[in-house]
């Protein structure tokens, strides 16, 4: 990768724009602890805040529980030292709030405010704003997590500078930033459905199962859990090469845990357990 600097200076055009637009936003924000997850949105605004505000202006953290893959903390010890980051793994303890076991339609927001609870100690010590990254187009789906992190005044630099997740991808690129094209990876808990408790043992065997299954190729995937079912979504292009590799789809599922192996003919697409959800049900920010 180029030099930070010499990245920047080499923007031109809409992301020059995008830059500059994310750059004040920062500026505005102050100093941040930033929640950082690994994935494009999140490893940007990381990155922008290291520019931005130095080592000194800027802590990256990573909440760890067993809703986190173990490869996605390996992405963010990996990244956080190669942008030279100053980068914190906390623990987490959504697991031990029954609320957010119980995994209703607020789950999000119980995680949230676990999140909140190791970070705000942490920005009131430097003088500093949590910061997450929240793109524009996550206005749209239900997201009480959102809710939860604006009643604890935390900031969306990405969302404040009007960024897209395809502008962040572009921005992305143009710095040379290798997350660009990472595929979203939510936390395992998003493949539960709401009422399903979350438990260790549920998130393991999901995690398993998406482990094994990229190992075959399938990096933009879900693994849903429907207790003995594992029901597989991936983009419908690929649908005829998880037929191709039907044994070995199957002999990885199977040898996670599950009893079954479902194919869902409608493809990969985020937030697709939320087709449950009534149209009362609040919506996010």
């Amino acid at each position: 990768m180029i030099s930070a600097s010499l990245a920047i200076s080499s923007l031109t055009g809409a992301d020059r724009k995008r830059w500059e637009s994310l750059q004040n936003a920062l500026v505005e924000v102050g100093p941040v602890v930033v929640a950082f997850s690994g994935g494009a949105d999140s490893a940007l605004l990381a990155w922008a805040a290291h520019q931005v505000h130095g080592v000194e202006g800027c802590l990256v953290a990573t909440a760890v529980s067993p809703s986190l893959a173990n490869g996605e903390l390996e992405d963010c010890r990996r990244l956080a030292s190669s942008w030279g980051l100053d980068w914190r793994a906390l623990k987490t303890t959504e697991l031990q709030d029954p609320r957010y076991v119980a995994n209703d339609s607020d789950r999000c927001y119980w995680c949230k405010t676990a999140l909140f609870d190791v970070l705000e100690p942490l920005a009131k010590d430097r003088d500093a704003t949590v910061a997450l990254g929240v793109n524009a187009d996550d206005l749209g789906d239900h997201r009480p997590g959102q809710r939860a992190a604006s009643e604890r005044e935390g900031r969306f630099p990405l969302l404040e500078a009007g960024l897209s997740k395809a502008d962040v991808r572009s921005l992305s690129r143009a710095l040379g930033l290798e997350t660009a094209d990472k595929p979203a990876a939510a936390c395992l808990a998003s493949r539960v459905p709401y009422g399903t408790a979350v438990t260790i043992g549920v998130l393991s065997e999901v995690e398993a199962a998406e482990r094994s299954l990229r190992a075959l190729g399938f990096e933009q995937l879900r693994v849903r859990y429907h207790r003995d079912v594992a029901r597989l979504e991936v983009p419908l292009e690929q649908l005829t090469e998880v037929l191709a590799q039907r044994e070995d789809v199957v002999s990885a599922v199977l040898g996670a845990g599950f009893r079954y192996v479902a194919l869902d003919l409608e493809g990969f697409r985020s937030g697709s357990l939320n087709r449950v959800l009534t149209e009362s049900e609040p919506n996010g920010i």
